[in-house]
């Protein structure tokens, strides 16, 4: 009878660390997979593909600052497969999303939420011209504000090889936006 209390107990606390690392991830690890996939539908699909893969070797999990590291790679490699296997990316608002919810609750008025959308709509359909890589390199490195090793490191290449993507990727938004008359 006492084993059977202590497995139990050892199962609900496996549970409960389980949880708390879900409710202190899903929220960054969704924002990072939407920005290298742009798709709200994908994205919450490779979350949660993201968690199953880290929750399978749970026996990682036990340092909390190297597994939020070691979820974020999964996340990362999780999303580039994504894209290798479609080949396709589509971009959708984030319209419903608490972020937004909270910018019109700040009193944000209706002339900068056009604004921000467009800006928004341009970001998009300049990161539709970069490839995959580049675009991984430049959301981890610019967005997520990862050190380049770092990069380097999640993308499986080396640091002049992410500062070439980078690099890249800055030039063709730039091309893209001298085109749109927004330099």
């Amino acid at each position: 009878m006492k084993e059977l209390e202590t497995v139990t107990a050892s199962r609900l606390e496996n549970q409960e660390l389980q949880d708390r690392f879900v409710q202190e991830n899903l929220q960054r690890i969704f924002r990072q997979i939407y920005r290298i996939v742009g798709n709200v539908h994908d994205a919450q699909d490779l979350t949660q593909e993201a968690f199953i893969k880290a929750l399978q070797r749970q026996d990682q999990i036990k340092d909390e600052l190297k597994a939020a590291h070691w979820l974020s790679r999964i996340a990362t490699n999780t999303a580039l497969d994504f894209l290798r296997r479609h080949g396709r990316i589509a971009f959708v608002e984030l319209s419903s999303s608490s972020h937004s919810s909270s910018m019109q609750s700040l009193g944000e008025t209706p002339e900068a939420a056009m604004m921000r959308s467009q800006q928004r709509d341009w970001l998009a359909e300049g990161f539709e011209r970069l490839t995959t890589r580049e675009r991984a390199a430049l959301v981890l490195r610019d967005m997520e504000d990862l050190p380049a090793e770092e990069v380097a490191r999640r993308l499986d290449c080396s640091r002049a090889t992410v500062r070439s993507h980078i690099a890249n990727a800055r030039a063709k938004l730039r091309k893209f936006a001298v085109r749109k008359g927004k330099l």
